[in-house]
């Protein structure tokens, strides 16, 4: 019954929700107060207001960092015997938060079936007015539900939200997660599409402006996101569909006028506040990560990132991702630690805990304390990682400048993070990253040289692995997608001492109990319900 009635009184907690947010995202807002109907426009802004894609606690503490990037192992991993086993409830609020609106998020899925049922009542003059939010939403449904398809494969869409557009109830199906992917590349180009030609009435552009806490209300950069959001579902299914992506990515990479995307205009320092497409948080936002991050020991430096990838490479972006940390073995006589250095990820559990101030930590500037820590939707960086993967594997362009491109843009997409906070603010030349890109230093653990050299395979675990670094923990479950479907980095998960069938992570995320209770037609996905059953993308 839980399932079936769970969007009764949704209006009511959508006024809740978005009224209380008001003042807190300043002039952006219309003013619940002074009406009595939930526009298209306000309920968008409640799409894009959502508490999975800011930097908070609760995404972070109960999601991020105790699944998804635990699974990458771009946080801590802990060395105990539960690691690999997500907690049901955490797992359930998350898939709760993306159908209907609760106390952490605001339900994509409900607003914009609501948003598609007051569109559809518009007269033909008001839908012009709405169709260019509408169009946005339909690029931030596909966002976000392609991460749904990346976590648990099938999902309920295509009759998820019945209530809202069919005062109906009805226990939703579970789509296909191959023609979901395929519906959201094609809902993606469709988006572009219309980007690429709107002409927006007065009023559009003030509604659009005033309601878009993403974008502000930019068409070229709408056109921008809903192509780089196509070009990464694209080259995530090219190993399973190798000639529809390659011929889809090769139209897009070979005409960037048709198909702009979030590149930094190809340079390496770029601007990230102007560029990417960031989640700023809310004017009167108070809190930060710190919390998120301290508990479970999740602030301390991963492994193989810090210890086989970045320090062998002088990495320029380790004084603001890390630091060295403090050793309070004694709390008495609290020593600087004197350099970086991550625990490495067999260390026995009881040893980790005992020695965890003796090793690097996340950096507070750019982390901890910082309650400017923008949501990451969409980097430079990463489009043009995806470039390099795609000129390298199919030609068509340059791989290694694309590649160095991506690299160089990392390091300064972190510098800008930490520039957002309150604390000690390394400086960083051009010739710091230069001298980065042109590292060949081979470590004993095997991790891979910066420089752009080497066999076709050498040079994908490259754009692969620092793709890896530049997700990090922020875009932990970005980085466990692309771990899986690459198989890169080539990490070491230990087995000894866990629970019984939780030995090593999943590959994907079992369905809550919140839907495996309710839902009818559970059935019909329990068979492949596993922790081991494979995400249709993962065939490497």
């Amino acid at each position: 019954m839980k399932k079936n009635f769970k969007h009764i009184g949704y209006a009511f907690l959508l006024a809740l929700s978005l009224g209380s947010c008001k003042k807190s995202i300043d002039e952006k807002f219309n003013n619940p107060e002074k009406t009595a109907v939930v526009t298209v426009p306000y309920m968008f802004t409640g799409m894009l207001n959502n508490t999975r894609v800011r930097a908070e606690y609760w995404q972070y503490r109960t999601f991020v960092l105790t699944a998804t990037s635990y699974f990458a192992q771009t946080s801590y991993l802990p060395n105990t015997n539960t690691v690999y086993q997500p907690n049901d409830g955490y797992m359930g609020n998350r898939w709760e938060d993306f159908y209907h609106p609760n106390g952490s998020a605001n339900g994509v899925m409900a607003l914009y079936r609501t948003m598609e049922v007051t569109y559809n009542q518009m007269s033909a003059t008001d839908k012009a007015t709405n169709d260019v939010i509408m169009n946005a939403a339909r690029v931030t449904l596909y966002d976000q539900a392609s991460q749904m398809v990346d976590c648990w494969g099938d999902i309920p869409f295509s009759e998820a939200g019945s209530l809202e557009t069919s005062a109906t109830v009805k226990n939703p199906k579970f789509d296909d997660q191959i023609a979901l992917y395929k519906s959201f590349i094609a809902g993606l180009d469709a988006a572009s599409t219309y980007f690429k030609t709107a002409t927006l009435s007065d009023q559009a552009t003030k509604a659009f402006k005033q309601q878009d806490i993403l974008l502000g209300g930019s068409v070229d950069k709408w056109r921008r996101y809903a192509n780089s959001i196509r070009l990464r579902l694209l080259m995530r299914m090219s190993f399973y569909d190798e000639v529809g992506s390659k011929a889809e990515v090769a139209k897009m990479l070979a005409d960037p006028t048709s198909y702009p995307l979030i590149d930094g205009g190809n340079a390496a320092n770029y601007n990230p506040a102007s560029t990417d497409v960031l989640l700023t948080p809310l004017t009167t936002y108070t809190g930060s990560l710190q919390d998120a991050l301290t508990q479970g020991n999740s602030n301390g430096a991963p492994d193989y990132m810090l210890n086989t990838v970045m320090l062998p490479a002088n990495d320029p972006r380790i004084p603001v991702i890390f630091d060295k940390g403090v050793d309070m073995t004694d709390p008495n006589n609290p020593k600087p630690n004197k350099d970086y250095r991550a625990q490495v990820v067999t260390m026995p559990g009881e040893e980790g805990s005992r020695t965890f101030t003796q090793y690097s930590v996340v950096n507070p500037t750019t982390f901890l304390t910082n309650n400017k820590l923008p949501g990451i939707v969409m980097t430079a960086p990463e489009v043009n990682f995806l470039k390099a993967e795609a000129f390298e594997r199919w030609g068509g362009g340059d791989a290694k400048k694309a590649y160095e491109t991506a690299v160089s843009q990392s390091v300064y997409f972190y510098f800008y993070l930490n520039s957002l906070g309150t604390g000690v603010k390394p400086t960083l030349s051009a010739a710091d990253v230069q001298a980065f890109l042109l590292n060949n230093t081979t470590t004993v653990a095997g991790g891979p040289t910066v420089l752009y050299t080497g066999s076709q395979t050498e040079k994908l675990a490259k754009i692969w692995i620092q793709k890896w670094v530049h997700f990090g923990f922020m875009q932990g479950t970005q980085a466990w997608s692309e771990y899986r479907r690459t198989k890169y980095p080539k990490l070491t998960f230990p087995s000894t001492g866990k629970l019984a069938n939780y030995t090593t992570p999943p590959t994907r995320l079992v369905y809550p109990s919140v839907e495996t209770g309710f839902n009818s037609h559970y059935n019909d996905v329990k068979a492949k319900d596993t922790r081991t059953t494979k995400i249709f993308w993962d065939v490497k």
